[in-house]
């Protein structure tokens, strides 16, 4: 028998094996046969999902087969919404004329009178600036340093000084923000502090202009190296095969991180950018707050800390949540903006 022939014979799903059949030719029916009995165990062992049946009965078929996906993701499923999702029930209070006596619905309802009068009191536009300002610097330059240290790190042949580097960036992220707060006012005493000194008769702390400048820079110094972990994990996928046909073309150090690292973490960055988005009137309260005084309160007062002296400081609970719902509607907006803008350039989106 030909070649030709055996090869219409298998095709046909003849298997009977004559002498002059190659071994390669002998082994296709054999692992053919093979083929099917697996995927005969592997559909019975996983039938197909029914497309037919009530929606009930194909809901119990989806958890029956997949009750250790659900198992696992209970917890957290659990955590976000006891904490993220049950205290929005009490977002209508930004909309009633709380008394504590009726409890969360018991008051009359307002409208929108809270938002109207945050809006228009004298304090909007210099919390607003503050805000935005410094929620913008610690945004960008939040941004790109880690994608820099990062790329700077992938450099680094050595996989012992590679880590060295690691951790030591990502160290100073699991100071607490009170220690980081009270390192900033030792380092800038004058006369005595490490940078003080150089600096004149009087703390940084207490010019206004400064406060901006000085929360950003410690808060990248905080988190650029802990930030850097995601695109060294995202660098690390790239295959070793394109640095070594780089190097043949001729590239240079500079282009490879160009033209092989930068193109992998791209869609990365473009995630963590939407999700920044998301956050961008969000400056943290704790750290913003201990570093308040009377002298640069000017430039250091934002929504978080008005929100909490409103609240709780003068128990304006409505007011201060309807101050607490515009920031959010505000990152919303933000976040959808970011998310529509890079899916129609990139292709990148989360939703």
């Amino acid at each position: 028998m030909t070649q030709s022939a055996t090869v219409a014979s298998v095709a046909a799903g003849q298997t009977q094996v004559t002498p002059g059949m190659q071994d390669s030719t002998q082994m296709v029916p054999v692992a053919a046969a093979a083929t099917t009995g697996k995927t005969r165990k592997r559909r019975e062992k996983h039938p197909a999902m029914p497309k037919n049946g009530s929606f009930v009965s194909r809901l119990r078929e989806h958890f029956r087969r997949y009750w250790q996906l659900w198992l696992m993701v209970t917890p957290a499923m659990c955590f976000i919404g006891l904490f993220a999702y049950v205290p929005m029930y009490g977002v209508q209070l930004a909309f009633r004329d709380f008394i504590p006596s009726k409890g969360l619905t018991g008051g009359p309802w307002v409208g929108l009178k809270y938002f109207k009068q945050f809006l228009e009191s004298p304090m909007f536009g210099n919390i607003m600036k503050n805000t935005i300002s410094i929620s913008l610097w610690t945004m960008v330059m939040g941004f790109i340093a880690p994608i820099i240290l990062a790329l700077l790190i992938n450099q680094i042949g050595s996989t012992k000084v590679k880590g060295f580097v690691q951790t030591i960036t990502y160290m100073p992220h699991f100071i607490s923000t009170v220690v980081i707060v009270a390192m900033i006012n030792i380092f800038l005493t004058p006369g005595t502090g490490l940078l003080g000194r150089f600096l004149g008769d009087t703390s940084l702390l207490g010019n206004p202009n400064m406060f901006t400048p000085i929360y950003w820079i410690t808060e990248v110094w905080q988190h650029v190296g802990w930030n850097s972990i995601i695109y060294l994990a995202a660098l690390s996928s790239v295959d070793t095969a394109l640095y070594e046909a780089a190097k043949v073309d001729g590239a240079r150090r500079f282009q490879l991180i160009r033209y092989v690292d930068f193109p992998t973490i791209l869609p990365t960055c473009g995630i963590l950018l939407i999700l920044n988005m998301g956050s961008v009137l969000n400056v943290g309260f704790e750290k913003v707050f201990l570093m308040q005084n009377a002298l640069n309160l000017s430039s250091s007062e934002v929504i978080s800390t008005y929100t909490y002296k409103i609240g709780i400081v003068s128990n304006q609970f409505s007011y201060s949540t309807a101050i607490g719902l515009f920031n959010t509607l505000i990152n919303f907006v933000f976040l959808v903006i970011a998310n529509a803008i890079s899916k129609r350039v990139s292709e990148t989106s989360i939703f």
